[in-house]
């Protein structure tokens, strides 16, 4: 395996590894509910620390895939823009990460029943969300493009589907289950991303050339 191969699986491993330490603690923290509990409030407590290095982790697996994207995209559209898009995905975590929320909702124990009130860490924290959903929403018709240059018509349509996809699943109007319908969201942008990587590691890609550039 060569190391675009290795840098280009940490892209395959973030989102199983990132889903199953979330999946870990929601099942084992005391107070916390997935249904009304965001994902994030889990770096917070005791035990808050694995959270924070789940974010943190996860980000800087995709920052290696966007290396691993940045070697195996030598030519063709989005050989530019997809490992940067995919390197801002990881970034937005890791700043997610080191960056805590505020507590809230009942969680932690002795948390506001309601809404937090934002710190600047808090904002900070947010602000990586949205760089993170950006960037992951953006690297789609990136590599739609790219693939419709190929002629891969299967993963040029997927590509075009899995933003529609996580729109629809977080903006489904039901707030009861939007912390659950979050995580759905964030494990088909996770899925699209470990899809791509593992395409881009395999030596039979297509590699046509085109005038086309990111």
């Amino acid at each position: 395996m060569t190391t675009t191969d290795r840098l280009l699986h940490c892209g395959v491993l973030a989102g199983p590894v990132s889903l199953a330490l979330y999946a870990a603690q929601a099942l084992t923290r005391d107070g916390y509910d997935p249904a009304h509990h965001p994902m994030s409030l889990l770096a917070l407590g005791e035990g808050g620390w694995v959270q924070i290095l789940d974010f943190v982790l996860t980000g800087a697996l995709y920052l290696a895939c966007a290396a691993g994207l940045r070697r195996a995209l030598r030519d063709g559209p989005g050989r530019v823009w997809a490992p940067r898009l995919i390197a801002a995905f990881g970034a937005g975590m890791i700043i997610a990460g080191v960056f805590t929320t505020d507590p809230g909702a009942g969680f932690p124990a002795g948390a506001p029943a309601g809404a937090p009130e934002l710190s600047w860490h808090g904002i900070l924290h947010e602000i990586g969300f949205v760089v993170a959903n950006l960037a992951v929403l953006a690297a789609c018709p990136v590599f739609a493009r790219r693939f419709r240059a190929q002629g891969r018509q299967g993963w040029f349509i997927a590509s075009l589907a899995t933003p529609v996809a996580i729109l629809l699943v977080v903006g489904w109007p039901d707030p009861e289950t939007f912390s659950l319908r979050a995580v759905a969201a964030t494990a088909i942008a996770y899925g699209f991303v470990a899809a791509v990587a593992a395409s881009a590691a395999r030596p039979t890609e297509p590699a046509r050339p085109t005038a086309a550039h990111a």
